[in-house]
Formats: C-alpha cells, sequence, structure tokens
C-alpha cells in the first residue's frame, strides 16, 4: 500500500511519518513549502513529492497511484488567523481531496480534534457530529473542511475517515516540549476558570491512525482520547510535579487575552510566527471531552497509556 502524507513537516507529521517508515506501506510524503526535519534519502520505500496545496492541478502527480492520504498538515501559531485559516484549514484539504478523487485513492484520513463541536464536558461530550458549532476560528474552518470531505465522497468509492484527536502530549511534542521550557523559567501561568481537557498519549495517537490506514471498513467520525478527561489545570500541576516545578500561577483570562494581543502585534509588524493568539487562547479556555466509544468499538478496545497516571512515563 503506498500512503500519502499530507504535513509531514510538521510536529506530529514527522512523528506519524517516523512510526510509519518501519512498517510495510510505502511513504509519499507531500512537501509544500517546509523542508521534512527528518532524512527520508536511504530508504528506498519513502519518497518525496513537491507539490502545492494552494494549487489544485499541482496535487494529482502527488496522489496518482496512492491508496491511503492521511492529512495532518495545520498552520497555527501565525498573527491574524482570519486572514488565513480559511485557506489552509479548508480550502487546502478541499484542494487535495478533489486530486485524490480524481486519482482513484481509496481512502482519505483527515486528522481533526474533538473542539470542533464547541464547549462539551462530562455530563454532554462531544458525539462526532458535523452538524456543530464553534467560536473559535480554528475549529470552525477544520469543521468545515471535514463537511466538504463527506460531502465530496458522497457516492464515490473513496472511504472518508475523520480522526478527532484529543490534546497529544508526549516527547519532542512542541506543545508539552513548550510548557517544559517555560516552566523551567517560572513563565507559565494558566487560567482560573476550570477547563476540561481529553488528553491522547503520542503512542496511541500513532498507533490509531496506523490502524486507520490498515482497516479497510472504517470510515466515518471517531474521537480518539485517553479513558479519562481531566481539567487542564489538573493536567499542568501533575506535569509540573512529575518534572519538579512549581505548579504554574493562576491569572486572570483577561491578562491572556492582552499577552496575545501583544504577541500577535509584534509578529505582525515583524514577520515572525506568535506563541499565542486571541483566537489559540479562547480555543484553550473551550472545555472538551469526547465519547470514545465508537473509536473502542471500531478501532481499538484498549490504548497503550488509557490515563495521564501511565502516560507520564513518556514525557
Amino acid at each position: 500500500m503506498t500512503v500519502l502524507i499530507v504535513g509531514a513537516a510538521g510536529n506530529l507529521g514527522s512523528h506519524l511519518t517516523k512510526h510509519l517508515s518501519v512498517g510495510p506501506n510505502s511513504l509519499r510524503l507531500l512537501i509544500h513549502t517546509s523542508a521534512l526535519p527528518l532524512e527520508v534519502s536511504n530508504d528506498s520505500r519513502i519518497s518525496k513529492i513537491k507539490a502545492d496545496l494552494n494549487d489544485p492541478l499541482s496535487l494529482f502527480d502527488a496522489c496518482k497511484n496512492v491508496d491511503c492520504v492521511v492529512y495532518v498538515a495545520g498552520v497555527l501559531f501565525r498573527p491574524r488567523p482570519e486572514s488565513f485559516l480559511h485557506t489552509t484549514n479548508t480550502k487546502y484539504v478541499q484542494n487535495i481531496v478533489d486530486a485524490a478523487l480524481s486519482t482513484g485513492v481509496r481512502k482519505f484520513i483527515l486528522i481533526s480534534f474533538p473542539h470542533v463541536e464547541g464547549e462539551t464536558n462530562p455530563e454532554a461530550p462531544a458525539l462526532g457530529q458535523l452538524d456543530a458549532h464553534s467560536t473559535t476560528l480554528h475549529s470552525q474552518t477544520r469543521l468545515a473542511a471535514e463537511q466538504y470531505l463527506f460531502r465530496a465522497c458522497e457516492g464515490k468509492a473513496m472511504k472518508p475517515l475523520v480522526l478527532r484527536a484529543g490534546v497529544v502530549y508526549g516527547r519532542n511534542v512542541k506543545l508539552i516540549e513548550a510548557a517544559r521550557s517555560l516552566m523551567r523559567i517560572r513563565l507559565l501561568a494558566i487560567w482560573r476558570t476550570p477547563t476540561w481537557v481529553h488528553l491522547l498519549a503520542l503512542p496511541d495517537f500513532l498507533r490509531v491512525v496506523e490502524l486507520g490506514i490498515e482497516k479497510d471498513d472504517l470510515c466515518g467520525i471517531f474521537n480518539v482520547c485517553d479513558d479519562k478527561p481531566m481539567l487542564l489545570q489538573d493536567f499542568l500541576d501533575e506535569i509540573a510535579v512529575h518534572w519538579g516545578f512549581k505548579a504554574p500561577p493562576r491569572l486572570p483570562e483577561s491578562v491572556f487575552y492582552w499577552t496575545a494581543m501583544l504577541c500577535e502585534t509584534f509578529a505582525t509588524i515583524f514577520h515572525t510566527n506568535t506563541p499565542l493568539t486571541r483566537d489559540i487562547v479562547t480555543m484553550g479556555m473551550t472545555s472538551v471531552v469526547a465519547d470514545t466509544s465508537r473509536m473502542k468499538k471500531k478501532i481499538s478496545a484498549t490504548l497503550l497509556f488509557p490515563t495521564l497516571k501511565q502516560g507520564l512515563a513518556i514525557i
């Protein structure tokens, strides 16, 4: 089987590429703008192809003779997300879905997140619905990409599979390493309002995506999270203790929006990336708990790291 990975240059995409590179499948890595952070030239089963996700015509060669597309690309840490997310989160997916359909790809896997269903909690978890609403642009544009994928595949041979992954943690995961660095210099804080978060250990994320590729009958939407949602504040406190740092202080929500605004302003003026945007802050403050029963029934009944207690060993 030949698998096209879109977003191999990203943090999760590079982890996925390394994981799949030791399996039986041939990998084709789509290079959009960023260079790959790993060396693949010595592996005959891994090839690279240059294509522009904004140019539909350039994507047909990338999709030719491909059995499965895995889309894990995304742009997050740029200022003024309203100026690009409709393109990078939605249009790019639409373009490669069209190319995959026209070239006979059998399965399209889109990596998404439960935040697209908006505010959820243990009493009212995310159920894997398409008719949802979120207050953040990042979630709205990814949901629009999901909706397009399923519309485009209606009556077609290509199977659409959306994996809504929880917050992925593990060694060399960018978000976790950033938290470690900020805790080390005592610059990480968190807002006071209790916020639910649903986690997923990196090895479990990689394993579920691999099973998604291998299981021919899989299609639809699956929430992919661990067995025990928890408060974001408790999560940060626990990893701080695990690393030997002090727990992050609690600050008013307004502090984070002001900080994000300053970061965006600086990044806009000096044309740099930004660690925060106001949309990211709003997304972070959105409580998310997902119903994973469908994943356990159809993909994997058990996880390698079902709770953070077991998962602390990998961070």
